[in-house]
């Protein structure tokens, strides 16, 4: 069905784009069963680590349902579904629209954080100071932090019981996880960088666990506001590093 993915670029975000493609022009339609991710891995020439991504990237554009046990499924289409990544194609484009989608973020995250320090349960505390920490030894590790900065994110979301406000930040977190993984890298060259992220988010936790909705609002704005800032001061190199990504994962598999 497919032919052979290559080049430098976006990998995942190619792979997307070319299954989205097949379920737009109706080769693949309501109900229809993807291709199983050790097919689309020999087709396509890429690692499971790319296919996941991709499929991860239709489902959250509402395109396909993985099911338990059965596989991925393209789903009714019902009204065209948000695709933020369609028109990004080289770095400038990928920069700014980054940008547009972390001040997007700020007032999410911004009413996340008040409504956790109201709603969030110990337990929430806990599973927010896991991911937390999680964060830390990802990088000990010698991995950059991105998926666990996102999953702290996450679970701040998760803590409110907004399960539409969860959808919706899973989604900005994935279109954006290149613009994250910009800043840990650029965060990476200074320890004083690192240090202010780890600061930002802590004041973020502690508010919520202090039950202090303001200060949860303004601490969560506060990390986004300086978010950009670390982005849009971050040189071209990081930029390119992070859209060879797929590159580099696709070669440790």
């Amino acid at each position: 069905m497919f032919t052979k993915v290559d080049g430098p670029v976006r990998l995942a975000d190619r792979v997307a784009a070319m299954l989205a493609a097949e379920i737009e022009s109706g080769r693949l339609t309501t109900g229809d069963k993807l291709p199983t991710e050790v097919e689309l891995v020999k087709q396509l020439g890429v690692s499971r680590t790319v296919i996941r991504e991709a499929v991860s990237r239709l489902s959250n554009a509402g395109l396909v349902e993985a099911r338990q046990g059965r596989g991925v499924f393209v789903l009714p289409r019902r009204t065209r579904p948000l695709d933020l990544d369609a028109d990004t194609t080289d770095s400038t484009d990928t920069k700014a629209k980054v940008l547009q989608i972390v001040e997007v973020r700020r007032a999410m995250e911004g009413e996340a954080a008040e409504l956790a320090a109201t709603r969030a349960t110990a337990d929430d505390h806990a599973r927010m100071r896991q991911a937390l920490a999680a964060i830390d030894a990802a990088v000990a590790a010698g991995g950059d932090g991105a998926d666990e900065d996102l999953a702290f994110h996450r679970s701040i979301a998760e803590s409110t019981g907004n399960t539409v406000m969860v959808s919706t930040l899973r989604y900005l977190g994935e279109v954006s996880r290149g613009g994250i993984r910009v800043t840990r890298a650029n965060e990476a060259r200074r320890d004083d960088f690192y240090d202010a992220v780890r600061e930002e988010h802590d004041s973020i936790l502690t508010a919520i666990e202090q039950g202090n909705p303001k200060a949860a609002r303004t601490a969560a704005r506060r990390h986004l506001e300086h978010a950009a800032t670390r982005l849009q001061n971050a040189g071209p190199e990081f930029w390119n590093t992070t859209q060879d990504l797929d590159v580099e994962l696709d070669t440790a598999e």
